[in-house]
């Protein structure tokens, strides 16, 4: 991880509503689409958001359970600026900790190189294809095999 946050690593912890104006900050996309801000709001009432936050929230990732009732990381979203800090895979392998089914999905776009990159070093699968969701550029679906359910 970044050696340089203020007040040491991130934690993850999940978020509360006193949390959503940074988790905006962090995800560009809420600036465009309000749909994606009904999306984090709606987690973090549901209890499915968690932020990984030192000093100021850096990322964010959603865990649900509507995919066939299986546990599937809908939104993981890291602040530009912390990429490739390591704050991605605490975040998933934190998902996975917790996740309450056997094997956990997640999807991404098929020109979103580095997620897949991710997702392949922590030991996803390329598990399905779903055309039409975004026009040109399929999204691809990952899953994982978890050692068993957590409580």
């Amino acid at each position: 991880m970044n050696s340089d946050y203020k007040n040491g690593p991130p934690e993850i912890r999940l978020a509360t509503d006193a949390d959503l104006e940074e988790i905006f900050q962090v995800d560009p996309t809420t600036q465009m689409e309000k749909h994606r801000t009904e999306i984090i709001r709606r987690g973090v009432e549901n209890g499915t958001c968690y932020i990984a936050y030192s000093d100021i929230v850096h990322g964010y990732a959603i865990l649900e359970y509507t995919f066939f009732e299986m546990g599937f990381v809908s939104l993981l979203v890291i602040h530009p600026d912390q990429r490739r800090s390591g704050l991605g895979s605490a975040l998933i392998r934190h998902l996975e900790s917790i996740c309450r089914t056997r094997k956990i999905f997640t999807s991404t776009n098929q020109s979103n190189l580095p997620m897949q990159a991710l997702l392949s070093k922590l030991g996803y699968e390329r598990s399905g294809i779903i055309h039409g969701l975004d026009e040109g550029d399929p999204e691809l679906i990952f899953r994982k095999e978890l050692n068993q359910p957590n409580p």
